[in-house]
């Protein structure tokens, strides 16, 4: 029987699924749980753990269904879910895409189209299933397989490692909240870590609303990544928003600290694989390169609320944003000084 979590804080729509879909609830194919809000639809995961799919509303008090993806790809990676709202605009669908929906149908609901999707989605949760129990029945895998390793195969280290390693082009970008040091040599650890990871949540946002992804977090630093059309473009848009964003967040007068944010972009080919240590079972899909590096340096070199990037960037967008020239600067490992432009806006 096919396990369903509906999410939507419109009670008339759980009495429409139910007699639409009364046949095959009554032939047990379809079982369907309801929920009037993420925070709800989390708590009704942990009761059941074997639902295969989510319907979602975006739309929602407490919290709405695009957080909700965010949880659902960060602690349940295999769960596919389908929104199901009255707001089908182009930037919502694009960032419900990019949190992780597997597709996306407007309201008022057209439920032929609905079963239709339920269908397709369900069928790429089973394949999906079907992979990920072969690899791991597989029987030449079985005669080296104790504990340790199957703990490891169910974990989502184990989903990473199957991807392949590739050279990409994208962006990258590096920022790093100015003086934050200050901040944890005067106020309780509490503070300094909600403080933080509330800096933290702004940056993530502006991110993912340009179509980037949040590779790791570095201390008080963001390391993220761009693909596709516009990759580098897209990264400085989000970078702009950032930086504008924090900026506009309160000062902490007790301790005389303003948030700013120095930012270093760089962009070209970067390999990207899954890296680190089997032995200790810590495996990151990450990007490497020495257009990583310099990303990283260019950061270093930024000062506060600044957006610094190299004379090659410069040359991709510079008719696209305004810059100024900055002064050579030298950068580690790099035995020529390297020109460098501030990004304005």
């Amino acid at each position: 029987m096919t396990k369903i979590l509906v999410v939507d804080d419109e009670t008339d729509l759980e009495v429409l699924i139910k007699q639409k879909f009364r046949q095959k609830i009554r032939d047990q194919q379809y079982q369907f749980i309801f929920a009037g809000n993420g925070k709800i639809a989390l708590e009704q995961l942990q009761l059941h753990s074997d639902v295969d799919m989510v319907l979602s509303d975006i739309n929602m008090p407490e919290m709405d269904g695009l957080t909700l993806l965010t949880k659902l790809s960060e602690q349940k990676s295999l769960l596919k879910s389908v929104i199901v709202s009255a707001y089908g605009d182009i930037e919502n669908i694009r960032v419900a895409m990019n949190r992780g929906a597997f597709d996306f149908i407007t309201k008022p609901i057209n439920f032929e189209d609905l079963e239709l999707t339920m269908e397709k989605t369900l069928k790429h949760v089973v394949q999906m299933r079907e992979t990920m129990k072969a690899i791991k029945e597989n029987n030449i895998l079985k005669m080296y397989v104790d504990e340790t390793v199957l703990n490891f195969m169910s974990s989502r280290e184990y989903e990473s490692s199957i991807m392949v390693n590739e050279t990409i082009e994208g962006s990258v970008v590096f920022i790093d909240i100015c003086s934050f040091t200050k901040i944890s040599e005067s106020e309780t650890p509490d503070t300094v870590v909600k403080l933080l990871n509330n800096y933290f949540d702004i940056i993530v946002k502006e991110i993912i609303a340009q179509g980037g992804y949040i590779d790791k977090f570095i201390g008080d630093a963001i390391m993220a990544v761009f693909r596709g059309d516009y990759h580098l473009d897209r990264a400085i848009d989000a970078c702009l928003a950032v930086r504008k964003r924090i900026e506009e967040q309160p000062a902490l007068e007790a301790i005389g600290y303003k948030p700013k944010v120095s930012i270093g972009i760089n962009s070209g080919e970067m390999i990207s694989g899954n890296i680190g240590s089997a032995n200790l079972r810590r495996l990151d899909y990450t990007v490497i390169g020495d257009i990583v590096n310099t990303a990283q340096r260019l950061q270093s070199v930024a000062g506060p609320s600044q957006i610094i990037i190299n004379q090659s960037s410069y040359e991709k967008i510079k008719e696209s944003f305004n810059c100024r020239k900055l002064e050579d600067v030298v950068l580690k490992n790099k035995s020529n000084p390297v020109g460098i432009y501030e990004v304005m806006d």
